[in-house]
Order: structure tokens, then sequence, then C-alpha cells
């Protein structure tokens, strides 16, 4: 009589076991590495209702039959990407003793091969009873994919020509970005007076945009237009082009190239208004002196004509005094 009420209990816990299984759709634990369907040694101990360490000992036990094309371990790398895939597994957690920060070794996946064998080395009624519905679970996965292979390939086509179209696009857009890269400054900038640390900064940049020489028409130039000039790349040279009485004296300059060379000071009552000319090629007209730049109202003002940069310099060296 003891006997029989044994046997109802575990088959009992066994339908139990088998119903648990069912509820869980095996199909999502089912994945893909090195091109074949596999399930993880943590999910496939979830469903046998055992811990993942006895199911590892149960293998290593048995470990002739498990050949390398019905279980192996999982690399880093493709540890990593599955759990991208999947994101954290709890069952790393739940089904391993090993740590609660998780598992402290690579994960085992079996093949549909190693599945079944599972099933005879663990010896269980829950494990044979659950492995029909897992080898149910891959006949259901390859008759899926094998029904739908031609959608498959048309997904595929499709991906492909997207990633051709975005590398178009990315192309496309590479080229926008260096020609917005290149003109990215307004054609006309207006500083208003206190406006001084946001003129300097403006001037600094346009001076360092020059890659071989600076010229500079002010009439009024001291120091502190030196001090803007200091900014520039080196190995730019730098020719300004001022008044006679400028305040900036041969001392001046011979400090500044000291440090930054190379300056040279012409002179030319040519000019009212003052320019900032870049690699003979960029003029800006600007309209304070450098030195007075912020402390009132004055624009700066990109010059579009290249004819008109050219008879600049013309005229530069027409009226320059010797």
């Amino acid at each position: 009589m003891a006997a029989e009420i044994n046997e109802v209990v575990t088959e009992e816990k066994t339908d139990i076991a088998v119903a648990e299984a069912v509820q869980v759709d095996i199909r999502s634990l089912i994945y893909v590495v090195r091109g074949q369907q596999v399930m993880i040694d943590s999910d496939l101990a979830m469903l046998y209702q055992v811990e993942t360490k006895a199911l590892n000992r149960s293998v290593k036990r048995n470990i002739n039959r498990f050949p390398e094309d019905f279980m192996f371990q999982l690399s880093e790398d493709e540890y990593q990407t599955l759990r991208c895939q999947i994101g954290t597994s709890k069952t790393d957690t739940e089904n391993t003793t090993e740590g609660r920060g998780g598992r402290r070794y690579l994960p085992y996946v079996f093949t549909e091969q190693g599945i079944s064998m599972l099933a005879s080395v663990l010896h269980s009624d829950v494990a044979v009873n659950v492995s029909i519905g897992i080898m149910r679970a891959f006949v259901e996965m390859r008759h899926f994919i094998a029904n739908n292979a031609i959608m498959f390939e048309r997904i595929s086509a499709v991906e492909l020509r997207q990633l051709q179209y975005q590398e178009q696009t990315d192309a496309k857009l590479e080229q926008i970005f260096d020609y917005i890269s290149e003109h990215e400054e307004s054609t006309q900038k207006v500083f208003f007076d206190g406006q001084i640390y946001d003129a300097f900064g403006l001037l600094v940049n346009l001076i360092q945009k020059a890659e071989k020489e600076i010229t500079l028409i002010d009439g009024y130039v001291d120091v502190d237009t030196l001090n803007l000039l200091c900014k520039k790349n080196d190995k730019v040279s730098v020719t300004i082009y001022t008044h006679e009485k400028t305040k900036l004296s041969n001392a001046d300059a011979e400090k500044f190239n000291a440090q930054y060379p190379t300056l040279v000071v012409k002179h030319t009552k040519a000019f009212h208004d003052r320019f900032l000319i870049l690699d003979e090629k960029i003029a800006y007209h600007i309209g304070a002196s450098l030195k007075d730049a912020g402390k009132k109202c004055f624009a700066v003002s990109l010059l579009q004509d290249e004819g008109v940069v050219k008879d600049i310099l013309q005229r530069l060296e027409l009226e320059t005094e010797e």
C-alpha cells in the first residue's frame, strides 16, 4: 500500500514538473551559437528542477557521452554577445551557488543531441518528460525556419539594402559636415559695447584659421593688437599695415618676434577701414581697430568677392611707404 502511495506521489510530482515546463516558452530559451541551435546549462537546470552545478557534475561524470557536437563551453565573447541579446538572465544567479554576484565560470550549452543525452544521465522522470517537451520545441523551431525560409531571405535582402543605404547616407552626411566645418562662420557679426570677451573670442578664432600668413590693415595698433595676434598658429607670419604714428614701437615688435616670429610692421595712409586677410585668400572687414574690439559697437563682415581681396593686396603693394 505504501509503495502504491509513493508511486502516486512521484507521478504527481512529475506531472507538476512537466506542467511547469510547458508554461515556459521553451522556444524562447533556444539560441543560435556557432551556427547551431543550443540551450544554456542554467536554463536546462531550471527546466529539470536541479541546480546548474548538479547538472554539470552529472555531465562531467559522463563526459564521454558529450562530444563537442553535443555540448561545448562558450567563449567570453560568445557569452557577452548572448548576454547582450537576452539581458542578464535570472537563472545565472538563481540556479548557481558559485556566488551571489553571478556565475564564476563560462556557461556550457547543449545541442539537441546533447539535451537528449542529458535525460539519460540525470536519471529522473522529470528530466525524461521535460526533454520530450524540449525535443518538440526544437522540431517546431526547425519547421518554422523551414516554412519561412523565403521570408528570412527577403528580410536578409532588405537588411543588406538598408546597410548599403546607411553607408551611402553616412558618406553624404560626412560630406555635408565637412562643408559646414569649412563654412561655419556667419558672413556678418555685430558686437555691442561691453561685449569685449565675445569680440576677443571671435577675432582669435579668425586669426587661428590662417595656415601661412596674416595681413592686418589697421591704422591704430598697439600692444593689445599683438595680444590678439600672438594666438596665431606656429610658423604663421604676420604683416601689419598701419599709420606711421602708430603706438606700436620697434621694441614691442622685437619682443613679439622673440616669442612669436615673424612680425613685420609697414606703414600706409591709403586705408581708412580695417581688414584682416588670411593666407591672401580670405578677408574680413572689421569696423573697429582690433585693440578696441568690444569697447564700442562694431561689425565684422566676411568679404565674399575674391577679386576684392586681390585688389586690396595690390593696393597695399602700390601705396605702402618704405
